[in-house]
């Protein structure tokens, strides 16, 4: 069975950084795209950004364009979110999720409708 658990978040200012892992068991994480989530209080989760199971396609939704970037390390079997130039909208529970899909396929997905996820990670930006 697929496990994902989402560990990095924490309290942090204005500007500051932080980077998410993903650390998936289970199963060979090359098989999957991997995406991450968010969900603020009172509002719906939204997608972040998605890495494909090939590496080849990184998707960005606009808010955090040129802030975050995704990887992955597929001998670790681990995504990360590094995110950078944080602000308060930022904040809010970050979430990782997978779909299986071929391997090497330039797949990815923002909608959050996936088979698999962690438990969630909170991450909070405050002044």
């Amino acid at each position: 069975q697929l496990q994902l658990v989402e560990s990095g978040g924490g309290l942090v200012q204005p500007g500051g950084s932080l980077r998410l892992s993903c650390a998936v068991s289970g199963y060979t994480v090359e098989h999957y795209a991997i995406a991450w989530f968010r969900q603020a209080p009172g509002k719906e989760r939204e997608g972040v950004s998605c890495i494909s199971s090939g590496g080849g396609s990184l998707v960005y939704a606009d808010s955090v364009k040129g802030r975050f970037t995704i990887s992955r390390d597929n001998i670790k079997n681990t995504v990360y979110l590094q995110m950078n130039s944080l602000v308060p909208e930022d904040t809010g529970t970050y979430y990782c999720a997978a779909e299986l899909t071929s391997l090497g396929s330039s797949w990815c997905f923002m909608k959050p409708d996936a088979g698999s996820w962690g438990q969630g990670t909170q991450v909070t930006v405050f002044s």
